[in-house]
């Protein structure tokens, strides 16, 4: 018997990701070692009262039930975060969402706003999930090319006015995935007023917002005045406090906009599990101090990898924010064509710039998730490979 996807899921996108898992499989089964710098899955584990948390509610046989939304310790526990770390005041009951994880959010968002035919600006190169949603949702997605020229901020005043006509939605995300990019309160105040003039939603994917180095300022798109009218905030504890795997998030902002996101999750699902609810509550409650020290171990592991890379002779700019690296490749190479070379040749795989839009080739991405000492290791080895 023969089974085939709808018309929407096949025309959705997975081969890079799984081309380049294959080839590292491939070459695990051979024996080599490999330095796996692909996935964006923290390495580093939990604070330890946040485990400690997990455990004490998961003993509690009461606490098995659905939870159906957010507990109210964890909405104050969001907004006791954002007024301490970004200076935004928030509503509780309105203004804060509880998400399975930012991507969860961002999956949904689109069925929950857009109509087919609608149009959405969706950065290029960016996170897969903002053209798949779209996508399954029938709407048309206008790309918003990022480019090391224009410090890898969209120029809103190229956008064609028929298209911003049909334009409902505009995903934006400062630091991004993959480009590592900061944003600054100018810019954010040009999409604010972009917004309110072509009546378009605003979109902050804001899930990097506590990895930000060399003290650059954090900027919450929700910190500037104006943008509970014209948008949300997604944000979430995977990155911030190694909690990936608990999958566990939240969208802050437009109270009009949440709730229409709220109306659609009510009919998908049940309630994150009331003791991960807890464990998260205790995190953004928590001294900050532990923050500040993840980021340390972050800064270290770039500079470890890229001053490997210079001796290769490969120059690449210091990333701003996040846990990546996006790196111009070598003249004569394609980006996937690198990427797999890299990882049969020299054992560490990355993720080639194209699988996140046409403005990706000529980059690859990388990914901080190993010790330093690893990394430098990985340097050593595309520094032999370059050097062949």
């Amino acid at each position: 018997m023969q089974f085939t996807a709808s018309e929407k899921v096949a025309q959705l996108t997975t081969g890079v990701f799984m081309e380049v898992a294959g080839r590292k499989q491939e070459a695990l089964q051979k024996g080599k070692d490999v330095i796996d710098l692909s996935v964006g899955s923290p390495d580093l584990p939990p604070p330890s009262f946040v485990i400690d948390t997990l455990i004490e509610y998961a003993k509690d046989t009461s606490k098995y039930g659905y939870t159906l939304k957010g507990i109210t310790e964890f909405h104050d526990a969001v907004c006791y975060f954002y007024r301490n770390r970004y200076g935004v005041e928030l509503d509780a009951e309105q203004e804060v969402l509880q998400l399975m994880g930012s991507q969860d959010g961002l999956a949904h968002l689109a069925t929950a706003i857009i109509n087919p035919g609608d149009y959405v600006l969706v950065p290029d190169p960016g996170y897969p999930i903002y053209e798949a949603s779209v996508s399954l949702a029938g709407g048309i997605i206008y790309p918003m090319p990022l480019t090391a020229e224009n410090q890898f901020l969209p120029q809103l005043n190229q956008i064609p006015e028929d298209v911003l006509k049909k334009t409902k939605m505009m995903i934006i995300s400062y630091p991004g995935n993959p480009v590592t990019a900061l944003a600054n309160e100018e810019f954010f105040k040009e999409v604010i007023e972009f917004a309110k003039k072509h009546h378009i939603l605003v979109v902050h994917d804001f899930a990097y917002s506590e990895l930000i180095f060399d003290h650059h300022p954090q900027i919450s798109f929700m910190s500037i005045p104006g943008a509970k009218e014209v948008g949300i905030e997604f944000n979430s504890l995977s990155k911030t406090f190694n909690m990936a795997g608990c999958r566990i998030g939240y969208v802050v902002g437009n109270k009009e906009a949440l709730n229409i996101l709220a109306t659609l999750k009510s009919h998908i699902d049940y309630g994150i599990f009331y003791p991960i609810q807890k464990a998260a509550e205790k995190a953004l409650m928590a001294d900050p101090d532990i923050l500040s020290e993840q980021v340390k171990e972050y800064e270290e592991r770039r500079d470890a990898l890229l001053s490997g890379l210079a001796k290769a002779g490969w120059e690449v700019p210091k990333s701003a924010a996040t846990m990546f690296v996006w790196a111009k490749i070598p003249a004569g190479w394609k980006s996937r064509e690198f990427a797999y070379e890299l990882i049969d040749k020299a054992g560490v795989a990355v993720v080639p710039g194209d699988a996140f839009g046409k403005e990706g080739e000529g980059y690859v991405r990388m990914a901080l998730v190993q010790p330093a000492e690893r990394l430098r290791e990985a340097a050593k080895r595309i520094q032999e490979f370059l050097q062949k």
